[in-house]
């Protein structure tokens, strides 16, 4: 589902008369006193103007906003003058850096990030590779469409008797992902705004932007629950009535799980560690398979074949995983990207594969009015398309849906999707040891 752009939203006065002053003026900030808000406002509006103009267009870039304990480790790193970078790396894994070195006095901030714009200018989309053996990962960093949040600090080093200024900018959450390596695009290209979250599913374009950008709206539900059950505006997931099916009823049943967690709410048992089938009765042997995607030492397989959501859920469990759990911004990524690759290579031909769509291990929860992991975690991470989750065919399961980029939406269980298994560290180290 596509959101509707409309007409350009206006900024109040004087927003865009600051505006205005950052574009046609050559702004400075003095190492030795650091950033100030107006500094502050000048970085954010400076980085949200480049990325409307990154070509080809982007149909998900989010609009940034300043936060400020990304600054304060940003002014963190500045002050080491890049001393142990491995420890600004370890302490903060899904955190994204710029960083340009350059004599005392002779570059400022605007100067700084208009040169990691411009390395651009050797990008290209397409392949996802920089040309002629340079570097665009500040540009990528710069343009990756789910970083939200940056922060940045500048300081004075002296290395080798040569005083240098040190710039940072922390984003977060990160970019610049690779899978089987090859480095994720950082966005997908498309119509401004045309692929934008549910949960940033307003469009933010001033005058002097080229396109739109993704940002939380004032009313983000946009959405009604009907005669059988009511909204929670806070969550903007329905709670349902009593006696009612998928999103309006609760499905009671009973399962023995003989080596698991039996899950009453989704009559099932979550197996432990080297058991699998519906009851979590079978010694399972291992390999099973092999990764086609790992991710911070968990291993995803996608399915060749097309299954319900309930068999899906089993045929996971049978190989000793679960269906996949999208934790995180970083997984979102670099699944949404190998899935992308999938569909361009013509490798979805199942003849049950109804909408070309993917399940991963979510459901919504009657009793508990939210969405829930099939482990029993909570969401503390959500990518849902654009007007989802909206119920529409009583929508109970969660799929990663192709045309809105591999975002989420909420759909009938009983629809075959191919489905994407995961397997924890604790899996892939009995896996690798029955090798």
């Amino acid at each position: 589902m596509r959101c509707s752009t409309g007409p350009p939203c206006l900024a109040p006065l004087l927003t865009v008369i600051l505006s205005v002053f950052s574009t046609c003026t050559s702004w400075t900030v003095s190492p030795e006193r650091g950033l100030g808000v107006k500094e502050h406002f000048q970085i954010v509006t400076q980085h949200n103007r480049l990325r409307s103009r990154v070509s080809p267009m982007a149909a998900n870039m989010q609009k940034m906003e300043w936060d400020s304990m990304l600054a304060t480790l940003a002014q963190e790193r500045a002050e080491s003058c890049l001393k142990d970078p491995a420890l600004f790396e370890e302490r903060m894994q899904n955190t994204g850096w710029n960083i340009h070195q350059s004599p005392h006095s002779v570059a400022s901030f605007s100067e700084v990030i208009n040169s990691w714009f411009q390395e651009g200018q050797d990008y290209n989309y397409q392949s996802g590779q920089c040309r002629n053996n340079g570097t665009c990962k500040h540009y990528t960093q710069l343009v990756w469409a789910t970083s939200s949040q940056v922060g940045c600090a500048v300081h004075v080093c002296g290395i080798g008797g040569v005083h240098w200024d040190l710039f940072v900018c922390a984003y977060f959450p990160g970019g610049n992902w690779e899978v089987n390596g090859r480095l994720v695009v950082p966005y997908k290209a498309g119509v401004y705004c045309s692929l934008c979250t549910s949960s940033m599913s307003g469009c933010f374009r001033l005058w002097d932007h080229v396109g739109g950008l993704c940002e939380t709206p004032r009313n983000p539900c946009r959405m009604s629950c009907g005669q059988h059950g009511r909204l929670n505006v806070s969550s903007c997931l329905c709670h349902c009535h009593r006696g009612f099916t998928g999103r309006f009823c609760q499905v009671r049943c009973s399962v023995q799980c003989v080596h698991g967690r039996y899950k009453e709410e989704e009559c099932s048992c979550l197996c432990d560690v080297g058991y699998g089938g519906a009851e979590c009765s079978e010694k399972l042997s291992f390999p099973y398979h092999s990764c086609d995607i790992q991710i911070d030492g968990k291993c995803f397989m996608v399915s060749s074949e097309a299954q319900t959501y309930y068999t899906a859920k089993l045929r996971c469990q049978e190989r000793g995983g679960i269906l996949a759990q999208v934790t995180n911004q970083k997984v979102q990524d670099i699944i949404a990207f190998y899935l992308s690759q999938l569909e361009n290579t013509n490798e979805v031909t199942d003849r049950d594969f109804e909408t070309c769509n993917f399940w991963m291990g979510l459901t919504y929860k009657p009793l508990k009015d939210s969405f829930r992991w099939d482990a029993g975690e909570t969401l503390s991470f959500t990518s849902f398309a654009f007007g989802q989750p909206d119920n529409q065919g009583f929508g109970n399961c969660v799929e990663l849906q192709a045309s809105s980029g591999f975002n989420w939406n909420d759909q009938r269980c009983k629809t075959h999707n191919r489905y994407i298994c995961e397997f924890g560290p604790e899996h892939v180290a009995l896996w690798q040891f029955g090798r």
